[in-house]
C-alpha cells in the first residue's frame, strides 16, 4: 500500500486493530510485545483523539509538484508522477476533512488501491469509507483496551502481563483528559452535519456507499461513548471528569420516540456506574482495593462537588434523566450510609430521601421505561441490564418507606377515581401515578431478558412455595437456606401489592407479574403465587380469593363465555358488521387482556404448569377459550386467546387434543379483520398452527367428521392468508409482512418435515357416512406440488424475493423491515426444500404413474418474471449475496439454492446469460459472491445446537454460506463450459476460456473475483512460520478452497492462465508447500484433504514447468520438496552435516497415520445383529464426495419406526431400553462414517504423495536430480514406505497404493542405477561399499522389506501382489549384468581367465540377492507359485515371470525343485491344454480379447526358462509337456496370409497385431520350447526328439505349408528358422528306432519324414539360389523404418536358415553312415550356380522347380555368398567398434550407425562355411573316388528321379543311383568345381579362419577340408 512519510489515516490504524484485536480477543501467541511496540508507535495517536494532521503551505506545494516533479512513496524507490485529476481530488478531500493535503493524498491513494474490494465506487468514494475506518479503528482499539483492564464489574480473563500493559496505557491516557476529548468528540461527531459536509462536496455515492458511511460514523459515536461506560464499569472517574459527564448529560435531548440515542444510553449508564456502590456487597477478594480507590468514600471533595452540582435546581434538558441521576445519586448516598465509612459523609447521607422525592417528581420510572427500555442499544449490553436491575431493586429494598408512600397515593388516587366514575364527573387531573409508572417498568424491563440472565429471580423466595404443597415443591432441589434480606424484601413487595389490589392497579400489576414471570424458574413461581392466591381469605367475601389468582380469572373467563353464549347472535349476521361488545366493558377487556398475556408468558415457559392447568378438572382453559373464539368478541382478544392456545399446544400431549378441539369448534377467521385493516386474529390463528404443526400434526386429523388430513387448513392458510396478503390494505403498514411471515412460517415447518413417500402418489379413498371421498395428502405433499408447478403460491413466493431485494436495495429502514427479512427467509428456505425434495418426489410420481403433472423447480424458476418482464428469479435469489452483511441467513439460503441449481448442466449456460446480462446487476452479484467469501465474521467448527448466541449462530451460517459457495464451484468446475463457476472466479465466458489473462484485483480494472477471495483466505498468515491461518482456523473451508485451485489447474481450459497467475503474482505453491505437512489434532480428515489437493496441484505444476522447460521454477520446487539440508549460503555443495533435516516429501508421508481404529462389533440386546447390518446397509449411499457412508437420520427413522410398532405393554416398558440401544446403534453407525471418511481421506492423501513422488522422479527432467542424490531419495522414500506399511495396525486398505508406489519407485531406482553403470560410474572388479551410489546394504535392505510385503498380503490381495512382482522384478533387474556388444576381440582372454576371473559387483550382488530370497523358503514359493497358477491376469504374468527370473539366478535350482516337486510345474503344463479353446479364438478376423495370448508367453518363457537345464527339461517331459502340445488344436489354425484381407482386418491403432502375427506369437514361443528341449536333454535326448518328432508329425500339414510358404516375409523367416532347427535334430532317419511306434504307422512316419527332408533342400534352393536377393529388395521396400535394417534382419533370418538345413544335411551325411563309399547323396553332381539355372526371378515359380534334387553347386553358391557376407558384416563391425572409441565426437547421425551392425552374423557365416565344406568334401569324395559313371546317354540332368529314390534309400543300395551318373558328368563336375572352388575363395576362407574362429577359442575345420577337397580335386584330375 502507498503511504506517504508522516501521513496516515488509514493503513497503520488498521494495523493497529488488527494486533489489538489479536491480542485482547482472539488471544494470539505474541501478541502481548505486538501490541506493546503498536501501542508505543500510536501513543500520540490516543492522545490527540481523532485530531487530524494540520494543513500547511509547505504540504500543499508538495502535492500539487508531485504531478511534474513526483512525490517519493514508501517502500517505492525513487519518486513517482501523480495525475492531475488526483492532485485536485487531494486538495477536495483536504478541505473536506479540514486534513493535511499529504494525508489526504495517501488517503486517496490507499482509495485506490483498496477499489477492488468496493465494487462500483470512485477512489475518493472508498477514502471517504477509509477515512472513517481510520477513525472507527482507533476508537475500537481504545473500546478494547479499556475493556481489558482489571477492575470491578467484569474480567475477560487474560494475561497478567497484557491487563499490566494496557491498564498501565489507558491511566496515561485518562490522565491526559481523555474523558474531556471523548465527550467533545460524542457532541462533535454528528451524521446529519457530516452527510451535509459530504453531499457538498459529492463525497457520497450510492444508496450502500451512504449506509456504510453512516453506520461507520454511528459506530464511531458509539465506540467514544462505550469506551467511557467500559471504563466506568473497571474503574470509578475523578471529580472533574464525573462533573463533566454530568455537564454533558444536562444537555442531552430524547429522539422522536422518546428515548434516548444509544451514544447518550451509553454515557448514562456510565454515569450510573460512576455512582453505582453495589459492587461492595459481593464480598470479593479485592474489596478492600477497591473501596481505596473509590473516591465517593475517599475523596470529600468528590461528594460535595457531585452532590451540589444534582441537587442543584437548575433544570436539565430531560427532567426525566435528571430524575435517573438523582436517584441513582440518592441510592448510592443510603448505601454510603450503611458503611463504615460513611459516617464522615452524613451531611450529605441524610439527603437520601429529599432527593428520591425530587427524582419521583421528575418522573423517573416513566423515564426509564420510556428514554431508556426504549432505547434500541439497551438489550445489547448485558452491564446496562445488570445496573438497571440493581438500581430497581436498591430502590424497592433501600426505601421500603418511600415504596409504601407511593402505594397509599395509589389507593387515594384509587378512590378518587371510584367517586368520579360514579358521581360522573371527569377524575382529577392532578393524579400522579407513579406507583403504575414503577410496575410497568418492572413489567417492561424483566420481560426482555436477551442474555438470559433470569435476574427477576431475585423478586422471588424459594422458601414461599416450599411452603405450599404446589405441583414440585423442591422445584431447585435447593437444601433449605435463609435467602438474603434483598431478596425477601422483593419477594414481599410482590406479594404485598397484590393484597387488596385497587382496580386501577390492576393492569399494571399483571404487567409487571408477566416480566417477572419471563424465565423457567420465574415462571414456576409466579404460577405457584396465582395458585395461592386463589385460596379463600374470609367468610364474607363474594367472588373467593384474590381477583389476581388462577380461581378468579378463570371463573372470570367462564361467566363471559357463559353470558355470551347465551345470547349468540345470528349465524349471517356476523360477517358483515363489528357485533356489540355484549356483557364487558373496555376496561374489562383490557384486563382480561393482560391476564392472557401473563397466562401466556408462564405456561410459555414452565411445561408444569401448561399440564397442570390444562388438566384442572374446573378451569378447562382450553374449552373456555374455543369457546369464546366461537363467540361474537373482538378481535383483539380472540387474537390473545388464540396465542394462549398456541402457548398451550407446545406440550404434544396438550396439542393433540387441541387439534380434536379445534376440528369441532371449526374456528372462524371472520372479515372483520379486512374492514378494519388489522390483522391480529390472522397472525395469531398462523402462530397456533404453526405451533400445533410443530408439537403434533395427527394424521387421522378430522376422520369421522370429514375426509381426515390437514388439507382443509392448508387451503385455507394459502387461498385465505396467503395469496391475498399483498393486495389487502392495512393501517399498520408493518402488518402486511407479518401476516407474510406467520402464514410462510407454517409453510415451511409442513414441508421441512415432509418426505415423499410412495402411498402419497396413490389416490385412496375413504368412507365418510356411507360414502367413499377422496382421502387427502399430506400437507407437505400438496406444498410440492403447488412448488413444482407455475401456481399462484409460487408466483408469490418469486415475487416476495423480487420485493424483498428490491427494499434492501434502498438501505433505508421501513415498517416491517425485519419480518419482511424473515418472510425472505422462509421463502428462500421452501424453494430450497422443494430442489432438495423434488427428485425423490418426481421419481415417486413417475413410478406411480399418477396423473399429477408437475416440472422441475429449477426450470420453474427459469421463467419470466411478471413484475419485471425477464427471467430474473435466479438472478433475484442470488442478489441475497450482496445483503450478507445485514442478512446473513438469507444469503446463506440463497447460497444454498445456487448450489443445487449448480449441479443440472443445462441451466449453467442460462445462468452465465443471466448473471452477465445487465454489467451493474452482474458487477453486484460477482460482488455479493466475493463479500460472502471474504467474510472476516465467519467461524467454523461450531455445532448448529450451539446457537444460543446470535454472534455464534451468525459466525456458523456464513462459515456454511462459505462452504456452499465454494462447493457450487466446485460443481460448476467439472460442468461443460462456458459455466457459473468460471464467471465468478473472474475468466472470460464470451472468448476462449485459456485466452484468459487473470490479474490482481484492480489491475488493468480487473474485478475482484472469487478467485482473488479463495487466494487472500489461504494467504492469510502464509508469510508467518505458523503457515496459513485457514488451514487451522477453518479446516473444511480451506479444504474446499485448495479444491477449487486444483480442479482450475487440472482442466485444460483453465490450467494455463491459472498456473501463470498463481506462479507470477502469487508465489502460491512454493509458499504454501513450505508449511507440509499440515498437523491439526482434532481435524485429521481435513487436514489430509487439504495436503492431499495441494500436492495434486504441485504435481501439475512440476509437469508444467518442467514441459516449458522453466527450469529454475522446477528446481525450487523440487530443492523445497527434497532436500535434507537447510539451504544456507555455503561454499560450493557441502552441506553443514550436522544439521539434517527430514525431507518434506518424507515428513508429509509421517502425516498420513497408517493405523485405523475400526468401532467395535455392536453388542445388542434386543435387535437382531443380521437384520440391523443390513438395514444399515440399506440406509448406505455415496455423497457428494463419492465416500459410501450410512444416512444416519434414515437410519434413525427406519429404528424409531420399528419401535413405535411394537405393541404391547412389554414394549412400552423396555421402550427407554430400546431407544438406548437405538442410540448406541446410531452412535456406532456414525462412528463408521467417520472411519470411512477417515480411511478415505487418508487414501486420497497417500495417492496425491504418490502422484507428487512419480511426477517428480518422471516429468521433472533428470539432471536436476543427480543421480547419486536421486538413488538415496528413492531410497528413503522405499524404506520409509515399506515401515509405514509393515506396522501392525496398518490399514489393508493403504496397502494397494503403497505397492502402486512401491513398483514405481524401484523401477526408477533400477532406472537410476543401470544409468548411472552407462555413464560408467559402475563397478569394474566390484567394490566393497556395493553398487553405484547406493551401498548394496541398502539395497538388500529394500529387498526384505518388498519380500516382508509380498508375505504380509496373504492370501487375499492378488491385484496388490501384481505391482510388488513388479518392483521385485525391477530390483532384480538391478544385478542383471548389461549384455556387452560383441566385439570379435575377446579372444585376448581365454577361458582359463574368465574361469578365475575375481567376482564382479553383478554376480555378487545377484548372489547375495538369492541368498536373501532363499532364506525365505517356501512360504514365498507357495505365494509366488500359486500366484503363477491361478488368479487375475497380470497378476499371472507377473508372477510367471518373478519365477522366471528367479529361477534364471538360482544355481542350487532349490526353485526349481520346488516347482517341480510342489506339483505346479505339472499344474502349468496340463493348463496349456486349457488355453487351448482361449488360443483359437484369438485367431479370429475381429480383435479379441489379447489376455490368453499374453499368459501363453509368460508360461512358454517361463517353461523355456525350466527347460533350459537338463534336469529341468526332463522334468517337463517327464509332466508331459509336448503331449499337451501335441494335443493343442491352435497349431493347425493357420490365418490366411492373404495380404488385402489382413489390412482390412488390421486394427487402426497398431496394437493389436493381425492374426498372423497372432499366430506366430502362439507358434514361435512353442518351437523356441521344443529347441531349448532338445538343446539341454542330453540324456534322454533320443526321448526328447521323438517326443517332438510326435508333434512334428500331428501337425506335418501345417509344417509343411509353412515349409512351402510363397510370401517369405520375416515372421516366415523366423518360423521357418525355429522349425528348421528343430527338423534338423528331430526327423531324422533313425529317430524312430527303439520306440514303441506302432508299426502300421511306421511307413506313414518315415513319408513324413523323408518330406520334411525334400522340402527343407528345396528351401534352401530358395533362400541360397536367386530368391535370395529378390527377398532382400522386398523387405527394404516394403517395411516401415530403416531399410537397411531391415535388409540386415532378413539376411541374419536367411543365413539361420540355411545354416539349419545345412547342419541338417551334415547330420543325414553323417547318419548314413561314417564312410563316404556308404552314404547317401543329398546333391546332384553338377556344379550350375543356382541363377543361370533359372534365370527368372518370378515370385510365382511352381513349387516343382524347387522339389528338384539341388545340385552340388547350390552348396558352392552358398559357401561363395557366405564368404563374402562375412568380410562384409566383419569390416562394417570394425568400422563401428572404430567410431564406438572415439564416441565423443561423433555426431548423432554417426552415432546410429554405430550400434547398427549384428554381431551375430559372423558366427553364422562361419558356421555355414563349415558345414557347406563338410558336405561338399562328402559329396565329392563320394562322387570323385567311389561312384561308377554309366552310359552318357542316361546324364542326370533330364529327369531326377533316381536322386529323387536315393534321398530317402535307407537300404543305402547303389545299383539304381550308381547306373545313372555318366563319366561326362562327373568330369564336367570336376573341372566345374576346379574353376569355382579356385585359389581366390581358398584364400578367402583361410582368412575368415584366421580373422574369426581362432579368435573365437573355438578351432574349426575350414583349413582341413579346404585342403581335403583341393587333394580329391587334384587326385581325381590326374587320375583322369
Amino acid at each position: 500500500m502507498a503511504t506517504l512519510v508522516g501521513a496516515s489515516l488509514w493503513g497503520p490504524l488498521k494495523e493497529l486493530w488488527d494486533t489489538v484485536e489479536g491480542a485482547v480477543w482472539r488471544r494470539q501467541p505474541e501478541s502481548v510485545h505486538l501490541l506493546d511496540l503498536q501501542l508505543k508507535k500510536h501513543k500520540p495517536n490516543f492522545l490527540s483523539l481523532y485530531k487530524n494532521p494540520p494543513k500547511s503551505a509547505e504540504q500543499r506545494e508538495k502535492v500539487r509538484k508531485a504531478s511534474t516533479e513526483g512525490i517519493a512513496i514508501q517502500g517505492q524507490q525513487g519518486s513517482r508522477l501523480l495525475p492531475e485529476q488526483l492532485l485536485t481530488e487531494a486538495f477536495i478531500l483536504s478541505d473536506l476533512f479540514d486534513i493535511g493535503e499529504l494525508a489526504a493524498l495517501e488517503l486517496l491513494l490507499a482509495g485506490e488501491n483498496q477499489q477492488p474490494h468496493f465494487p462500483g465506487l470512485s477512489r475518493g468514494l472508498v477514502a471517504v469509507l477509509l477515512y472513517w475506518d481510520g477513525k472507527l479503528c482507533v476508537a475500537n482499539s481504545l473500546r478494547s483496551l479499556i475493556q481489558s483492564r482489571h477492575g470491578k464489574t467484569f474480567t475477560l480473563e487474560l494475561s497478567g502481563e497484557l491487563v499490566a500493559l494496557t491498564t498501565r496505557f489507558t491511566d496515561e491516557l485518562m490522565s491526559q483528559g481523555l474523558t474531556r476529548r471523548l465527550l467533545t468528540l460524542v457532541s462533535e461527531i454528528n451524521v446529519t452535519r457530516e452527510f451535509e459536509r459530504l453531499q457538498k462536496e459529492r463525497g457520497l455515492g450510492n444508496e450502500k456507499h451512504r449506509k456504510e458511511v453512516s453506520d461507520l460514523i454511528k459506530e464511531c459515536r458509539q465506540a467514544l461513548a462505550d469506551c467511557l461506560f467500559a471504563w466506568t464499569c473497571q474503574s470509578p472517574l475523578g471529580k472533574d471528569d464525573t462533573l463533566a459527564l454530568v455537564a454533558h448529560l444536562e444537555t442531552v435531548t430524547v429522539e422522536a420516540d422518546g428515548s434516548l440515542d444509544s451514544v447518550n444510553l451509553a454515557l448514562v449508564m456510565a454515569l450510573l456506574y460512576c455512582l453505582d456502590v453495589s459492587f461492595l456487597e459481593q464480598g470479593t477478594e479485592d474489596r478492600e482495593d477497591l473501596l481505596q480507590a473509590l473516591p465517593l468514600l475517599t475523596e470529600k471533595q468528590y461528594v460535595s462537588a457531585v452532590h451540589s452540582r444534582l441537587v442543584d435546581g437548575r433544570p436539565w434538558k430531560l427532567p426525566g434523566l435528571q430524575a435517573v441521576c438523582r436517584l441513582a445519586w440518592a441510592l448510592a448516598l443510603h448505601a454510603l450510609s450503611q458503611l463504615p465509612q460513611g459516617s464522615a459523609l452524613a451531611e450529605f447521607t441524610e439527603a437520601d430521601e429529599a432527593l428520591a422525592d425530587q427524582a419521583l417528581l421528575g418522573g423517573v420510572f416513566l423515564f426509564m421505561t420510556e428514554g431508556m427500555l426504549g432505547c434500541e442499544g439497551f438489550t445489547h449490553d448485558e452491564f446496562y441490564t445488570r445496573r438497571l436491575h440493581s438500581l430497581i431493586t436498591d430502590f424497592l429494598a433501600l426505601m421500603p418507606m418511600k415504596v409504601k408512600q407511593l402505594r397509599n397515593r395509589a389507593d387515594e388516587d384509587a378512590r378518587l377515581v371510584h367517586m368520579s366514575l360514579q358521581m360522573g364527573s371527569e377524575p382529577p387531573s392532578s393524579l400522579r401515578k407513579d406507583l403504575d409508572h414503577l410496575m410497568i417498568l418492572i413489567g417492561e424491563f424483566y420481560s426482555k431478558d436477551p442474555f438470559g440472565l433470569e435476574l427477576a429471580l431475585e423478586f422471588w423466595c424459594h422458601t414461599e412455595s416450599l411452603q405450599h404443597t404446589s405441583l414440585q415443591g423442591s422445584y431447585l432441589g435447593m437444601a433449605m437456606q435463609r435467602p438474603p434480606h434483598k431478596q425477601v424484601v422483593l419477594s414481599k413487595f410482590v406479594r404485598q401489592m397484590g393484597d387488596l389490589l385497587p382496580p386501577t392497579l390492576y393492569i399494571p400489576y399483571l404487567r409487571m407479574l408477566k416480566g417477572l414471570a419471563n424465565g423457567p424458574q420465574c415462571a414456576h413461581y409466579c404460577f405457584s403465587l396465582l395458585k395461592t392466591n386463589g385460596a379463600p381469605h374470609g367468610d364474607n367475601m363474594q367472588v373467593t380469593g384474590s381477583p389476581v389468582s388462577w380461581e378468579h380469572f378463570f371463573h372470570s373467563l367462564m361467566l363471559y363465555h357463559e353470558n355470551l353464549r347465551r345470547d349468540l347472535p345470528n349465524a349471517d349476521a356476523t360477517h358483515y358488521r363489528l357485533p356489540p361488545i355484549r356483557g364487558i366493558t373496555q376496561r374489562e377487556l383490557d384486563g382480561l387482556t393482560s391476564f392472557l398475556q401473563l397466562l401466556c408468558t408462564i405456561i410459555t415457559w414452565s411445561e408444569n404448569a401448561r399440564l397442570a392447568l390444562c388438566e384442572h378438572p374446573q378451569w378447562t382453559p382450553a374449552v373456555v377459550m374455543l369457546g369464546l373464539l366461537q363467540c361474537s368478541v373482538q378481535p383483539v382478544l380472540k387474537g390473545e386467546l388464540l396465542l394462549c392456545l398456541a402457548a398451550f399446544g407446545k406440550s404434544p400431549e396438550i396439542a393433540a387434543s387441541l387439534w380434536q378441539s379445534l376440528e369441532y369448534t371449526q374456528v372462524e377467521l371472520n372479515e372483520i379483520e379486512s374492514s378494519c385493516e388489522e390483522y391480529p386474529l390472522t397472525r395469531a390463528f398462523c402462530q397456533l398452527i404453526s405451533t400445533l404443526v410443530e408439537s403434533a400434526l395427527p394424521v387421522n386429523l378430522g376422520a369421522g367428521l370429514r375426509a381426515p388430513g390437514f388439507q382443509p387448513y392448508l387451503t385455507f392458510l394459502r387461498d385465505a392468508v396467503f395469496l391475498p396478503f399483498p393486495t389487502r390494505a392495512y393501517r399498520r403498514a408493518a402488518e402486511k409482512w407479518e401476516v407474510a411471515d406467520a402464514v410462510l412460517e407454517v409453510f415451511h415447518k409442513l414441508l421441512r418435515d415432509y418426505e415423499p413417500q410412495p402411498s402419497d402418489f396413490v389416490q385412496e379413498t375413504v368412507e365418510l357416512q356411507g360414502e367413499q371421498v377422496l382421502a387427502h395428502k399430506p400437507p407437505g405433499h400438496s406444498l410440492m406440488f403447488h412448488l413444482l408447478n407455475d401456481s399462484p403460491t409460487l408466483t408469490l413466493c418469486l415475487s416476495l424475493l423480487e420485493e424483498g431485494v428490491r427494499q434492501l436495495d434502498t438501505y433505508s429502514l421501513f415498517p416491517g423491515k425485519k419480518q419482511l427479512e424473515s418472510a425472505v427467509l422462509h421463502c428462500l428456505c421452501l424453494l430450497d426444500l422443494a430442489l432438495q425434495k423434488e427428485v425423490v418426489f418426481m421419481d415417486l410420481l413417475r413410478e406411480s404413474q399418477a396423473s399429477l403433472i408437475v416440472s422441475p423447480l429449477e426450470q420453474l424458476l427459469q421463467g419470466v418474471s411478471a413484475q419485471s418482464r425477464r427471467a430474473d428469479h435466479i438472478v433475484n435469489i442470488a442478489r441475497y449475496l450482496y445483503h450478507s452483511s445485514s442478512n446473513p441467513e438469507a444469503a446463506f439460503q440463497s447460497a444454498k439454492i445456487l448450489q443445487r441449481i449448480a449441479r443440472y448442466p443445462n441451466i449453467q449456460n442460462r445462468l452465465v446469460g443471466d448473471f452477465t446480462h445487465d454489467q451493474t446487476v452482474s458487477d453486484k452479484l460477482m460482488a455479493g459472491f466475493v463479500e460472502c467469501l471474504d467474510n472476516e465474521g465467519a467461524e467454523e467448527g461450531l455445532e448448529k445446537g450451539d446457537d444460543s448466541e446470535p454472534a455464534k449462530k451468525e459466525a456458523r451460517i456464513r462459515h456454511e454460506t462459505q462452504i456452499h459457495i465454494l462447493n457450487l464451484l466446485i460443481t460448476s468446475l467439472e460442468l461443460k463450459t462456458p459455466n457459473l463457476a468460471l464467471y465468478l472466479l473472474g475468466y472470460e465466458v464470451k472468448k476462449p476460456i485459456n485466452s484468459t489473462n487473470l490479474q490482481d484485483a484492480g489491475v488493468l480494472g480487473c474485478p475482484r473475483s472469487c478467485l482473488h477471495a479463495i487466494l487472500s483466505l489461504l494467504q492469510r498468515g502464509s508469510e508467518r512460520r505458523s503457515g496459513p491461518v485457514l488451514t487451522s482456523q477453518a479446516p473444511h473451508l480451506a479444504e474446499l478452497c485448495y479444491q477449487v485451485i486444483y480442479q482450475l489447474c487440472v482442466c485444460s481450459d483453465t490450467s494455463g492462465p491459472t498456473m501463470r497467475y498463481l506462479r507470477t503474482s502469487q508465489d502460491f505453491l512454493f509458499t504454501h508447500l513450505q508449511h507440509l505437512p499440515f498437523i491439526l489434532p482434532g481435524d485429521e480428515i481435513s487436514a489430509l484433504s487439504q495436503m492431499s489437493w495441494l500436492m495434486k496441484t504441485a504435481a501439475i505444476e512440476l509437469r508444467v514447468t518442467s514441459l516449458n522447460r522453466q527450469r529454475s521454477h522446477t528446481q525450487r520446487l523440487l530443492n523445497l520438496l527434497l532436500d535434507d539440508q537447510p539451504r544456507t549460503q555455503h561454499a560450493g555443495n557441502h552441506y553443514d552435516t550436522h544439521t539434517h533435516l527430514r525431507r518434506k516429501l518424507l515428513s508429509v508421508l509421517d502425516a498420513i497415520n497408517f493405523s485405523q481404529d475400526v468401532p467395535e462389533l455392536l453388542q445388542l440386546d434386543f435387535f437382531e445383529r443380521t437384520q440391523i447390518e443390513q438395514v444399515i446397509a440399506n440406509c448406505e449411499h455415496v455423497n457428494e464426495h463419492g465416500h459410501t457412508v450410512c444416512n444416519v437420520k434414515l437410519l434413525h427413522r427406519v429404528l424409531v419406526a420399528e419401535v413405535n410398532a411394537l405393541q404391547g405393554m412389554a414394549a412400552i416398558g423396555q421402550r427407554p431400553l430400546l431407544m438406548e440401544e437405538v442410540n448406541s446403534i446410531l452412535q456406532q453407525v456414525v462412528e463408521r462414517n467417520r472411519v470411512r471418511r477417515s480411511l478415505s481421506a487418508k487414501r486420497h492423501a497417500l495417492q496425491s504423495w504418490r502422484g507428487l513422488v512419480e511426477t517428480l522422479l518422471t516429468a521433472c527432467p533428470a539432471d536436476l536430480i543427480p543421480a547419486d542424490d536421486r538413488q538415496i531419495i528413492i531410497r528413503d522414500l522405499l524404506l520409509d514406505l515399506h515401515d509405514k506399511v509393515l506396522s501392525e495396525d496398518s490399514a489393508g486398505e493403504l496397502m494397494p497404493i503403497v505397492a502402486g508406489a512401491v513398483f514405481t519407485l524401484t523401477a526408477h531406482l533400477s532406472q537410476s542405477v543401470l544409468s548411472e553403470q552407462q555413464q560408467g560410474a559402475g563397478l569394474e572388479g566390484g567394490s566393497s561399499s556395493g553398487f553405484a551410489s547406493i551401498a548394496n546394504s541398502a539395497l538388500h535392505l529394500i529387498l526384505r522389506k518388498l519380500l516382508d510385503f509380498i508375505l504380509c498380503t496373504g492370501g487375499g490381495f492378488q491385484r496388490l501382489r501384481a505391482h510388488l512382482y513388479g518392483a521385485l522384478l525391477y530390483y532384480l533387474q538391478i544385478a542383471q549384468k548389461p549384455e556387452e556388444p560383441d566385439t570379435l576381440q575377446q579372444a585376448g582372454k581365454s577361458m582359463w581367465e574368465r574361469l578365475t576371473a575375481p567376482e564382479d559387483g553383478f554376480s555378487k550382488l545377484q548372489r547375495e540377492n538369492l541368498a536373501i530370497i532363499e532364506s525365505y523358503g517356501t512360504a514365498l514359493m507357495e505365494v509366488v507359485c500359486r500366484d503363477a497358477c491361478d488368479g487375475h491376469e497380470i497378476g499371472r504374468m507377473l508372477a510367471l515371470a518373478v519365477l522366471d527370473r528367479i529361477l534364471s539366478i538360482d544355481r542350487q535350482s532349490q526353485w526349481l525343485l520346488y516347482v517341480c516337486n510342489s506339483g505346479y510345474l505339472r499344474v502349468l503344463v496340463e493348463s496349456l491344454r486349457q488355453d487351448d479353446t482361449a488360443l483359437q479364438t484369438l485367431l479370429s478376423p475381429q480383435p479379441p480379447l489379447l489376455k490368453p495370448l499374453y499368459i501363453y508367453e509368460s508360461k512358454m518363457a517361463l517353461l523355456t526358462r525350466v527347460a533350459k537345464t537338463g534336469q529341468g527339461a526332463v522334468e517337463l517331459l517327464r509332466c508331459g509337456l509336448v503331449s499337451q502340445l501335441v494335443e493343442c488344436q491352435v497349431f493347425d489354425m493357420v490365418p490366411d496370409s492373404d495380404s488385402h484381407r489382413v489390412f482390412g482386418q488390421r486394427d487402426p491403432s497398431g496394437f493389436i497385431p493381425s492374426p498372423l502375427d497372432r499366430y506366430r506369437q502362439i507358434l514361435l514361443p512353442a518351437l523356441r520350447l521344443f529347441q531349448v528341449i532338445l538343446t539341454s536333454t542330453t540324456t534322454h535326448h533320443q526321448q526328447g526328439a521323438t517326443q517332438v518328432l510326435q508333434w512334428l508329425i500331428v501337425h506335418a500339414d501345417t509344417i509343411q505349408g509353412l515349409l512351402r510358404c510363397q510370401e517369405l516375409s520375416m515372421g516366415a523367416l523366423q518360423e521357418l528358422s525355429l522349425l528348421t532347427g528343430i527338423i534338423s535334430k528331430t526327423a531324422l532317419p533313425g529317430a524312430l528306432e527303439g520306440q514303441d511306434v506302432n508299426s502300421a504307422a511306421l511307413p506313414e512316419f518315415q513319408g513324413h519324414i523323408s518330406r520334411f527332408q525334400r522340402q527343407c533342400l528345396s528351401l534352401l534352393g530358395r533362400l541360397a539360389g536367386s530368391e535370395r536377393e529378390r527377398l532382400l529388395k522386398q523387405a527394404e521396400i516394403a517395411a516401415p523404418g530403416d531399410p537397411a535394417e531391415r535388409r540386415e534382419e532378413m539376411e541374419v533370418a536367411m543365413q539361420q536358415v540355411c545354416a539349419n538345413i545345412m547342419e541338417y544335411c551334415q547330420t543325414l551325411l553323417l547318419q548314413s553312415s561314417a564312410q563316404a563309399q556308404f552314404s547317401i547323396c543329398l546333391f546332384s553332381p553338377s556344379v550350375n550356380e543356382p541363377a543361370s539355372r533359372d534365370g527368372h526371378t518370378d515370385l510365382a515359380l511352381p513349387s516343382a522347380l524347387y522339389s528338384r534334387v539341388p545340385s552340388l553347386g547350390l552348396v558352392l553358391f552358398l559357401l561363395k555368398n557366405s564368404a563374402a557376407d562375412f568380410f562384409r558384416f566383419h569390416q562394417s563391425h570394425r568400422q563401428a567398434l572404430g567410431k564406438l572409441q572415439s564416441l565423443e565426437q561423433l555426431p548423432p547421425e554417426e552415432l546410429k550407425e554405430c550400434l547398427s551392425p549384428n554381431p551375430s552374423l559372423c558366427p553364422v557365416c562361419s558356421y555355414v562355411i563349415e558345414t557347406c565344406l563338410f558336405v561338399m568334401w562328402r559329396h565329392l569324395e563320394y562322387y570323385l573316388l567311389y561312384c561308377t559313371p554309366t552310359d552318357p546317354k542316361d546324364s542326370l540332368m533330364p529327369g531326377a528321379s533316381a536322386y529323387r529314390s536315393r534321398l530317402t534309400d535307407d537300404s543305402f543300395g547303389r545299383a539304381l543311383g550308381l547306373s545313372r551318373v555318366s563319366q561326362q558328368d562327373l568330369e564336367q563336375l570336376q573341372s566345374d568345381m576346379g574353376a569355382g572352388f579356385g585359389e581366390a575363395l581358398q584364400r578367402k576362407l583361410l582368412e575368415v579362419e584366421g580373422l574369426y574362429s581362432q579368435v573365437r577359442s573355438r578351432y574349426t575345420f575350414i583349413q582341413a577340408l579346404v585342403r581335403r577337397i583341393r587333394g580329391l580335386l587334384l587326385t581325381y584330375f590326374r587320375n583322369t
